[in-house]
């Protein structure tokens, strides 16, 4: 099985940056492809951004050119760099990861974008 754990979220102004991390553990290396999730209240989750195990990213519309998704070279721990963060980017980001039993899903982090 997979663990994951998130960690950077909090509170911004808008126009802000924050940048989130999740550390997988377990038996990470079935993991492909990990990344994240977000929902916000009264809305369904929804993908945010992925990356496999190549490195290739794949992001949502409404983040694409604001968000990076990047994963470190023992793909253990993806991090997702968040700039020009706006109100409606407030949610709760739940890391991710596919592996070879099921999907992981992370405790979640809350971001919120307010001024």
């Amino acid at each position: 099985q997979v663990q994951l754990v998130e960690s950077g979220g909090g509170s911004v102004q808008p126009g802000g940056s924050l940048k989130l991390s999740c550390v997988a553990s377990g038996s990470t290396l079935s993991i492909d492809p990990m990344g994240w999730y977000r929902q916000a209240p009264g809305k369904q989750r929804e993908l945010v951004a992925l990356i496999d195990s190549f490195g290739s990213p794949n992001y949502a519309d409404p983040v694409k050119g604001r968000f990076t998704i990047s994963r470190d070279n023992a793909k253990t721990t993806v991090y997702l760099q968040m700039n020009s963060l706006k109100p409606d980017d407030t949610a709760v980001y739940y890391c991710y990861a596919r592996h070879r039993w099921g999907n992981a899903w992370g405790q979640g982090t809350q971001v919120i974008v307010s001024s």
